[in-house]
């Protein structure tokens, strides 16, 4: 399966995953310049960015090890954007999750799977 096609399976299989969790998803794939949020979710209160990481096999590492420091900030400017067109939720705590899909494996969603400085 092409890599293209295998991200959409993915965050296919995620949004349907956060839905049974009981999360209310309010954007998918939502592109400001310099990035993009796979996953915007509620939960509860509490606003969460679901980052969705698919590969098929580990050759280079695990799907949630591709999350680098760089993405990372990425994921924080694309949530800043995100934030000035939505201003109704800027008074939420936010949370980034990864939810990582290895091959057949199945999937491994990690909450809190990164901190940002002052929040």
């Amino acid at each position: 399966m092409r890599a293209l096609a295998r991200g959409r399976q993915a965050e296919d299989l995620a949004v349907q995953q956060v839905q049974r969790a009981g999360l209310q998803v309010l954007a998918r794939n939502a592109r400001f310049k310099g990035g993009e949020l796979d996953l915007v979710a509620l939960d509860g209160e509490q606003l969460v960015i679901i980052e969705v990481r698919a590969r098929a096999v580990g050759r280079f590492g695990t799907a949630a090890d591709s999350v680098t420091p760089t993405k990372q900030a990425r994921l924080v400017r694309a949530t800043q954007a995100w934030l000035q067109q939505q201003r109704c939720h800027q008074h939420r705590s936010i949370r980034f999750d990864v939810l990582a899909f290895d091959g057949d494996a199945p999937p491994q969603w990690i909450r809190h799977a990164f901190d940002v400085g002052g929040g």
